[in-house]
Protein backbone atom coordinates (compact mmCIF):
# COMPACT_ATOMS: atom_id res chain seq x y z
CA UNK A 1 0.00 0.00 0.00
CA UNK A 2 2.83 2.37 0.89
CA UNK A 3 4.59 1.65 -2.40
CA UNK A 4 1.37 2.12 -4.37
CA UNK A 5 0.64 5.44 -2.66
CA UNK A 6 4.20 6.62 -3.27
CA UNK A 7 3.88 5.68 -6.97
CA UNK A 8 0.62 7.63 -7.33
CA UNK A 9 2.15 10.70 -5.70
CA UNK A 10 5.21 10.45 -7.95
CA UNK A 11 3.06 10.05 -11.09
CA UNK A 12 0.86 13.02 -10.17
CA UNK A 13 3.91 15.18 -9.53
CA UNK A 14 5.43 14.30 -12.90
CA UNK A 15 2.12 15.00 -14.66
CA UNK A 16 1.86 18.41 -13.02
CA UNK A 17 5.42 19.31 -13.97
CA UNK A 18 4.93 18.26 -17.60
CA UNK A 19 1.60 20.04 -17.91
CA UNK A 20 3.19 23.25 -16.67
CA UNK A 21 6.26 23.03 -18.89
CA UNK A 22 5.00 21.78 -22.27
CA UNK A 23 2.47 24.54 -23.00
CA UNK A 24 5.06 27.19 -22.19
CA UNK A 25 7.57 25.62 -24.54
CA UNK A 26 5.10 25.02 -27.36
CA UNK A 27 3.56 28.44 -26.90
CA UNK A 28 6.98 30.05 -27.00
CA UNK A 29 7.88 28.30 -30.25
CA UNK A 30 4.56 29.23 -31.81
CA UNK A 31 4.90 32.88 -30.86
CA UNK A 32 8.41 32.91 -32.32
CA UNK A 33 7.17 31.43 -35.62
CA UNK A 34 4.37 33.98 -35.83
CA UNK A 35 6.77 36.84 -35.24
CA UNK A 36 9.15 35.55 -37.91
CA UNK A 37 6.33 35.17 -40.44
CA UNK A 38 5.04 38.67 -39.82
CA UNK A 39 8.56 40.07 -39.97
CA UNK A 40 9.21 38.45 -43.35
CA UNK A 41 5.95 39.82 -44.75
CA UNK A 42 7.15 43.28 -43.79
CA UNK A 43 10.80 42.83 -44.82
CA UNK A 44 9.74 41.76 -48.32
CA UNK A 45 7.17 44.59 -48.45
CA UNK A 46 4.22 42.25 -48.91
CA UNK A 47 3.00 44.63 -46.24
CA UNK A 48 2.03 47.20 -47.52
CA UNK A 49 2.21 46.27 -51.24
CA UNK A 50 -0.52 43.62 -50.94
CA UNK A 51 -2.05 43.83 -47.46
CA UNK A 52 -1.83 46.17 -44.48
CA UNK A 53 -1.72 43.63 -41.65
CA UNK A 54 0.42 40.46 -41.88
CA UNK A 55 -1.22 37.12 -41.05
CA UNK A 56 -0.30 35.40 -37.81
CA UNK A 57 -0.58 31.79 -38.98
CA UNK A 58 1.83 30.11 -41.36
CA UNK A 59 0.09 28.58 -44.36
CA UNK A 60 1.53 25.21 -45.39
CA UNK A 61 1.97 24.94 -49.16
CA UNK A 62 3.33 21.77 -50.76
CA UNK A 63 3.58 20.99 -54.47
CA UNK A 64 3.06 17.54 -56.04
CA UNK A 65 6.79 17.26 -56.85
CA UNK A 66 7.64 17.65 -53.16
CA UNK A 67 8.61 21.33 -53.26
CA UNK A 68 7.52 23.20 -50.13
CA UNK A 69 7.04 26.94 -49.81
CA UNK A 70 9.47 28.30 -47.24
CA UNK A 71 8.58 31.91 -46.51
CA UNK A 72 10.61 34.32 -48.61
CA UNK A 73 12.72 31.61 -50.25
CA UNK A 74 13.11 31.02 -53.98
CA UNK A 75 11.36 28.36 -56.06
CA UNK A 76 11.35 27.94 -59.84
CA UNK A 77 8.35 28.19 -62.18
CA UNK A 78 9.02 24.55 -63.05
CA UNK A 79 8.63 23.54 -59.39
CA UNK A 80 5.33 25.41 -58.94
CA UNK A 81 3.59 24.65 -62.23
CA UNK A 82 0.96 22.35 -60.70
CA UNK A 83 -1.67 23.17 -58.09
CA UNK A 84 -0.32 22.66 -54.57
CA UNK A 85 -1.85 21.25 -51.41
CA UNK A 86 -2.57 24.08 -48.98
CA UNK A 87 -3.33 23.60 -45.29
CA UNK A 88 -4.10 25.78 -42.29
CA UNK A 89 -5.85 25.45 -38.92
CA UNK A 90 -9.33 25.42 -40.43
CA UNK A 91 -12.49 24.85 -38.41
CA UNK A 92 -15.07 22.46 -39.83
CA UNK A 93 -17.97 24.86 -39.42
CA UNK A 94 -16.28 27.89 -41.02
CA UNK A 95 -15.98 29.14 -44.62
CA UNK A 96 -12.72 30.47 -46.05
CA UNK A 97 -11.29 32.21 -49.12
CA UNK A 98 -7.87 31.33 -50.55
CA UNK A 99 -5.93 33.62 -52.88
CA UNK A 100 -2.55 33.59 -54.60
CA UNK A 101 -1.32 36.87 -56.10
CA UNK A 102 1.76 38.37 -57.75
CA UNK A 103 2.19 42.08 -56.91
CA UNK A 104 5.21 42.36 -59.22
CA UNK A 105 3.59 42.03 -62.64
CA UNK A 106 5.20 42.54 -65.02
CA UNK A 107 8.14 43.58 -62.79
CA UNK A 108 8.71 44.85 -59.28
CA UNK A 109 10.15 48.09 -60.67
CA UNK A 110 7.09 48.70 -62.86
CA UNK A 111 4.12 46.75 -61.42
CA UNK A 112 1.47 48.17 -63.74
CA UNK A 113 -0.58 44.95 -63.59
CA UNK A 114 -0.45 44.65 -59.77
CA UNK A 115 -1.84 42.30 -58.63
CA UNK A 116 -1.92 39.43 -61.12
CA UNK A 117 -3.96 36.78 -59.37
CA UNK A 118 -2.97 33.17 -59.93
CA UNK A 119 -5.61 31.41 -57.86
CA UNK A 120 -8.85 32.33 -56.12
CA UNK A 121 -11.18 29.95 -54.30
CA UNK A 122 -14.08 31.00 -52.10
CA UNK A 123 -16.59 29.28 -49.82
CA UNK A 124 -14.05 26.68 -48.75
CA UNK A 125 -15.90 24.76 -46.07
CA UNK A 126 -13.67 23.57 -43.25
CA UNK A 127 -10.44 23.80 -45.23
CA UNK A 128 -11.47 21.38 -48.00
CA UNK A 129 -10.27 23.37 -51.01
CA UNK A 130 -11.55 20.80 -53.50
CA UNK A 131 -15.09 21.47 -52.28
CA UNK A 132 -14.75 25.25 -52.49
CA UNK A 133 -16.09 27.55 -55.20
CA UNK A 134 -13.33 28.02 -57.77
CA UNK A 135 -13.38 31.61 -58.96
CA UNK A 136 -10.01 31.44 -60.75
CA UNK A 137 -8.26 28.17 -61.50
CA UNK A 138 -4.63 27.76 -60.48
CA UNK A 139 -1.92 29.10 -62.78
CA UNK A 140 1.72 28.71 -61.78
CA UNK A 141 4.38 31.40 -61.80
CA UNK A 142 5.35 32.95 -65.14
CA UNK A 143 7.62 35.93 -64.50
CA UNK A 144 8.79 37.52 -67.78
CA UNK A 145 12.43 37.11 -68.75
CA UNK A 146 14.71 39.79 -67.32
CA UNK A 147 12.26 41.01 -64.65
CA UNK A 148 14.06 39.46 -61.70
CA UNK A 149 12.40 37.92 -58.69
CA UNK A 150 8.64 38.17 -58.21
CA UNK A 151 6.77 37.65 -54.94
CA UNK A 152 4.01 35.04 -55.02
CA UNK A 153 1.73 35.48 -52.04
CA UNK A 154 -0.76 32.97 -50.60
CA UNK A 155 -3.44 34.30 -48.25
CA UNK A 156 -6.38 32.73 -46.44
CA UNK A 157 -9.32 34.72 -45.10
CA UNK A 158 -12.07 33.51 -42.79
CA UNK A 159 -15.44 34.46 -44.21
CA UNK A 160 -18.17 35.78 -41.89
CA UNK A 161 -20.57 33.41 -43.67
CA UNK A 162 -21.04 31.67 -47.00
CA UNK A 163 -20.63 34.36 -49.66
CA UNK A 164 -22.49 35.04 -52.88
CA UNK A 165 -19.77 35.15 -55.56
CA UNK A 166 -22.21 34.98 -58.48
CA UNK A 167 -21.02 38.34 -59.85
CA UNK A 168 -17.39 37.20 -59.98
CA UNK A 169 -16.14 35.88 -63.35
CA UNK A 170 -15.10 32.22 -63.32
CA UNK A 171 -11.63 32.08 -64.87
CA UNK A 172 -10.05 28.97 -66.38
CA UNK A 173 -6.32 28.18 -66.37
CA UNK A 174 -5.93 28.31 -70.16
CA UNK A 175 -6.08 32.10 -70.39
CA UNK A 176 -4.57 35.08 -68.60
CA UNK A 177 -7.51 37.37 -69.34
CA UNK A 178 -8.98 39.33 -66.41
CA UNK A 179 -6.18 38.22 -64.08
CA UNK A 180 -4.27 41.50 -63.87
CA UNK A 181 -4.97 44.65 -61.85
CA UNK A 182 -6.67 42.63 -59.14
CA UNK A 183 -6.56 43.66 -55.48
CA UNK A 184 -7.04 41.02 -52.82
CA UNK A 185 -7.38 43.81 -50.24
CA UNK A 186 -10.28 45.37 -52.15
CA UNK A 187 -11.81 41.94 -52.71
CA UNK A 188 -11.61 41.29 -48.97
CA UNK A 189 -13.27 44.62 -48.25
CA UNK A 190 -16.03 43.97 -50.78
CA UNK A 191 -16.92 40.64 -49.19
CA UNK A 192 -16.23 41.73 -45.59
CA UNK A 193 -13.45 39.19 -45.05
CA UNK A 194 -11.34 41.29 -42.71
CA UNK A 195 -7.59 40.64 -42.53
CA UNK A 196 -5.98 37.37 -43.64
CA UNK A 197 -5.65 34.76 -40.92
CA UNK A 198 -2.89 32.73 -42.60
CA UNK A 199 -0.33 33.27 -45.32
CA UNK A 200 2.96 32.40 -46.97
CA UNK A 201 4.96 33.48 -50.00
CA UNK A 202 7.87 32.49 -52.19
CA UNK A 203 10.06 34.21 -54.77
CA UNK A 204 10.52 33.12 -58.38
CA UNK A 205 12.20 34.34 -61.55
CA UNK A 206 12.09 33.26 -65.18
CA UNK A 207 13.13 29.75 -66.18
CA UNK A 208 12.68 27.54 -69.27
CA UNK A 209 9.16 26.49 -68.27
CA UNK A 210 7.74 30.02 -68.63
CA UNK A 211 7.42 29.95 -72.48
CA UNK A 212 5.44 26.71 -72.16
CA UNK A 213 3.10 28.38 -69.69
CA UNK A 214 2.62 31.37 -72.00
CA UNK A 215 1.76 29.03 -74.88
CA UNK A 216 -0.88 27.37 -72.70
CA UNK A 217 -2.38 30.72 -71.73
CA UNK A 218 -2.84 31.64 -75.38
CA UNK A 219 -5.35 28.82 -75.56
Amino acid sequence: MVIKKFYELFRNSITQVLSSLVPVKVGGVRREMMTELQTLFKEHCVVPDVINIPPSELLTVKYPNGSIVSTGKELTPTQVKDQPVVQWAAKDEEYYTLAMVDPDAPSREEPKFREWHHWLVGNIHGGHIGKGEILSEYIGSGPPKGTGLHRYVFLVYKQPEKCDFSKMPKLRNNSGDKRGKFSIAKFATQYKLGSPIAGNFYLAKYDDYVPKLYAKLKG
